[in-house]
């Protein structure tokens, strides 16, 4: 086995906090770049990656089998289960991922037309789904090899492999989406393919340091060779906890419609702020991913008492955090949004919507963190229950009553953002109070037990 790492909730967070906002800033950096080309392109974009969003949910159901399995492998002291449970996460994402990018590829038209997109966004959107959806199984195996180094306590390879990912994005897209020098001006095309090139680069260098970290050279009986009751498991986590996510991101989609009946500003500016509030919402990303994994080692070494109070101390630090930061990127609403445009309406519209989300991150922040906290113990199935009851018989009625019928706009829109989030945040937190969890161990732990340093 390769290198140890002890684990914390400091050790773990802020390596992760960096390269989530560094795979935010991907996506931002083409919407900023092309911001500077042209405002239709950011629309066509956008549209392109809300059903790129929905994709990358569906490889994120293995990812977070894999982390809860190998973080309670490892907790349990069992590393060859956890190795084996790596690379069978590796083959099922790669071979979904192959599916849907062939998918994407024939029918990313088809898939436009379901989000209702104007005929003057479809070349450009088309073009970048196609590209961009074509490689997207490369991002289904980086996710899945993120995941199981961040499980093993190296969150911070996975960081680095992403800053490297983001400067590569950037070089491409200043060349092919401009043309400076020699270069062709590329436009839309020229982002998808800097993105798709530097994802590519990426999976050789995670594939490289997946090898360092756990000290085994692949071989191919550990791509073909898989316990049944390996996949099983990973299964019975990764798809309910895929379908709170998937269950959200489509009811986003159904929101996006919304937005289209309002008009291509409101598009372009619900865009715009919500690319600046994922950088709010990280924080608490980011303390929920690295909650997943201790409490996952605490519940293979069957702590439960300390699994407990791990995610409510965690909820607590990750309310308070995106309180301040909500607050902090209002404040800053007039500059940031001037980063990518001089529009008056977009810039008035665009401050009232960071205003009100001070309201809407602490209410995402139970969300995600105790979320992520009830999946590492295996309780799966009430998130996708309660998040599909909130989403779709609370957020979105609200969302037309208020945005449509009432002609709010986008402000109707945040507002049913800001009821959803909340009424799901406190059931979680009840359900998470209630502890009914404990009686849930996927993997038993090994005598003797050592103490781990967490």
């Amino acid at each position: 086995m390769g290198q140890k790492t002890s684990l914390s909730l400091f050790h773990l967070t802020w390596p992760i906090f960096i390269e989530l906002m560094l795979q935010m800033l991907m996506g931002s950096a083409d919407t900023l770049m092309l911001s500077q080309y042209s405002d239709q392109s950011v629309g066509a974009v956008g549209f392109s990656n809300q059903v790129l969003q929905v994709i990358t949910v569906l490889f994120g159901f293995v990812a977070t089998g894999t982390v809860i399995m190998v973080s309670k492998s490892l907790g349990a002291k069992n590393e060859t289960e956890a190795l084996n449970i790596t690379y069978t996460s590796i083959v099922i994402n790669a071979l979904f991922g192959l599916s849907l990018s062939l998918v994407l590829s024939v029918f990313g038209k088809q898939l436009l037309r379901l989000l209702n997109i104007p005929d003057a966004f479809m070349h450009e959107s088309q073009t970048y789904l196609i590209i961009v959806g074509g490689f997207i199984f490369v991002q289904a195996i980086n996710i899945t090899i993120g995941a199981t180094l961040r499980s093993y306590g190296f969150t911070k390879d996975a960081m680095t492999v992403t800053i490297g990912i983001n400067i590569l994005n950037i070089i491409g897209n200043f060349f092919f989406i401009f043309g400076p020098f020699f270069f062709p001006s590329l436009g839309v095309l020229g982002a998808a393919l800097s993105t798709s090139v530097s994802r590519v680069i990426g999976l050789i260098i995670l594939g490289i340091l997946l090898i360092k970290r756990t000290g085994v050279m692949p071989r191919l009986h550990l791509f073909l060779k898989h316990k049944r009751e390996h996949i099983k498991q990973i299964l019975e986590i990764g798809i309910p906890s895929a379908g709170e996510q998937l269950s959200y991101d489509l009811s986003q989609m159904f929101i996006t419609y919304f937005v289209t009946l309002i008009g291509t500003e409101a598009i372009t500016t619900k865009i715009y702020v919500q690319n600046i509030m994922m950088f709010i919402y990280l924080f608490s990303l980011a303390i929920g991913e690295g909650s997943q994994i201790i409490i996952g080692h605490y519940m293979g070494a069957g702590k439960l008492k300390q699994a407990y109070h791990r995610g409510i101390n965690s909820m607590k630090y990750g309310f308070v955090g995106s309180l301040v930061m909500a607050i902090l990127f209002y404040l800053m609403a007039g500059p940031l949004l001037k980063i990518f445009t001089d529009d008056p309406d977009i810039l008035s519209i665009g401050k009232g919507l960071l205003f009100i989300t001070i309201l809407l991150e602490p209410g995402r922040a139970f969300n995600l963190i105790l979320i992520s906290a009830l999946r590492s113990v295996g309780d799966v199935r009430f998130p996708v229950i309660m998040g599909m009851f909130s989403m779709w018989l609370i957020g979105l009625p609200i969302a037309w009553l208020c945005a449509i019928t009432l002609d709010l706009g986008l402000l109707g829109i945040w507002i049913s953002f800001i009821v959803d989030e909340w009424v799901r945040g406190i059931f979680m937190l009840i359900r998470w109070r209630g502890r009914a969890w404990e009686k849930t161990l996927f993997i038993k732990p090994k005598e003797p037990r050592q103490e781990m340093d967490i």
